[in-house]
């Protein structure tokens, strides 16, 4: 692990330059993976489960 100090401004513009550096593909999985990884935050406020948005996909 390495740590650097820098500038808000510096380090936005690295995030951009390496994340602007994948491709589109891999931009879209690196979204998808950083929703996960938000939603395993802990949080006070509970949710309901059952009221969730669902997509089904009926198989031919």
């Amino acid at each position: 692990m390495q740590i650097q100090f820098q500038t808000k401004e510096k380090s936005n513009t690295l995030q951009l330059e390496s994340f602007l550096k994948l491709s589109k593909v891999e931009r879209i999985y690196d979204f998808l993976n950083l929703m996960y990884k938000v939603n395993q935050f802990p949080t006070k406020i509970k949710t309901d489960k059952s009221a969730n948005f669902l997509i089904t996909i009926k198989a031919k």
